[in-house]
């Protein structure tokens, strides 16, 4: 195993997570620790990481590559699609590559590209034996958080965060929305998720939302474009819909105006985290929440962490009715959202002051 280079001036890093928008506000630590320690510092992520990826402090480049061996739906392997990878690889002039994986991933199909294209070293959390694809083959510690496990990377490769960063989730700040979402105070649901299984069913998300206003709360739904259906439903006569109204930095602008965001496993419960609003997150165990509960911030789990379900990696409930979160009690979601912030019966006092500012 090739030891790290020394180097008069610091290096031309290119750090890989090639997954969703999630993945990659995830990876944010391991990349301001990478880029304390470099000249320049490159992202490559694929498209659904793209626009999490240009939010992260310290990136000063973001690479974009639909890869074959990552995603549910990959695309299929072209020589074109890879030239063009290697192209883009090689004209960065990179010392130095980190590739970030899930637990459950290989980082060795990028690995060998970056070799081919000229990246001196690299390394990366690998369970399978690497060759010479490898120069350092980091392994992770058991149980150990995503965020944590690829800020573990980047110190053994030599990157440290520098004084004064707590290495919790970051993004750059993100717009004013009170446009869209009206005075604060209020509560963010976000009924979707690119997994089905890690989200309430649609009735089960409108029911929560009108237990919430019955209780005082000022209800926002947030969601995608494609998912407006789901979001108009979600929302009713009980809720703002913001439904395919915010690109994901306002999405962020959204969820930092939130006193908590109630949402399932997926991107926008990291962005939360990422702008600092505690999370009611709707955890069902279909992958460990050890590693993918929301970083950093308060927050509360809801749902049966031993359900039929747990650690199948199930993209759709393989379990009729979903009852690891379909059975979630409305007490328990209040209960969570009022641990998660002041009293309830404070939100007509703030609504009032907000309306007469």
């Amino acid at each position: 195993m090739t030891s790290l280079p020394s180097r008069s001036r610091p290096p031309r890093t290119l750090v890989v997570r090639l997954d969703s928008a999630g993945d990659v506000l995830l990876a944010g630590p391991a990349v301001r620790a990478v880029a304390a320690g470099s000249s320049y510092t490159a992202l490559l992520c694929g498209p659904q990481g793209e626009a999490a990826g240009r939010m992260l402090p310290g990136v000063d480049e973001v690479l974009t590559h639909d890869a074959p061996w990552v995603g549910p739906e990959p695309p299929p392997v072209t020589r074109a699609a890879t030239r063009r990878l290697m192209e883009t690889l090689t004209a960065g002039r990179f010392d130095r590559a980190l590739v970030l994986v899930s637990y459950h991933q290989s980082p060795l199909p990028a690995a060998l590209l970056l070799k081919l294209a000229g990246i001196g070293w690299t390394a990366a959390d690998c369970e399978d034996y690497p060759g010479a694809l490898l120069d350092l083959r980091h392994r992770r510690l058991p149980h150990r958080h995503e965020a944590l496990a690829a800020l573990d990377l980047a110190r053994a490769a030599g990157f440290a965060l520098p004084p004064g960063d707590d290495g919790r989730l970051r993004v750059t700040a993100p717009p004013r929305t009170t446009r869209l979402t009206g005075p604060e105070p209020y509560v963010v649901v976000h009924p979707g998720a690119a997994v089905p299984a890690r989200a309430w069913s649609p009735g089960r998300a409108a029911r929560a939302v009108a237990a919430l206003s019955a209780e005082g709360y000022r209800v926002v739904v947030t969601g995608g474009r494609a998912e407006r259906e789901l979001t108009a439903r979600v929302a009713g006569r009980h809720a703002l819909d913001l439904g395919g109204a915010t690109d994901l930095p306002q999405l962020a602008g959204v969820l930092a105006g939130a006193r908590v965001v109630v949402a399932g496993n997926t991107g926008p419960a990291h962005l939360a985290a990422a702008v600092g609003t505690p999370v009611v997150s709707l955890f069902a165990p279909v992958v460990p929440a050890e590693r993918w509960a929301p970083y950093g911030v308060p927050h509360i789990l809801l749902g049966d962490p031993h359900a039929a379900c747990a650690d199948t990696r199930a993209r759709h409930c393989p379990v009729p009715g979903h009852p690891c979160l379909d059975a979630i009690a409305d007490a328990e979601v209040l209960a969570a959202v009022a641990a998660l912030t002041d009293d309830p019966a404070d939100q007509g006092e703030h609504t009032e002051r907000g309306a007469t500012v």
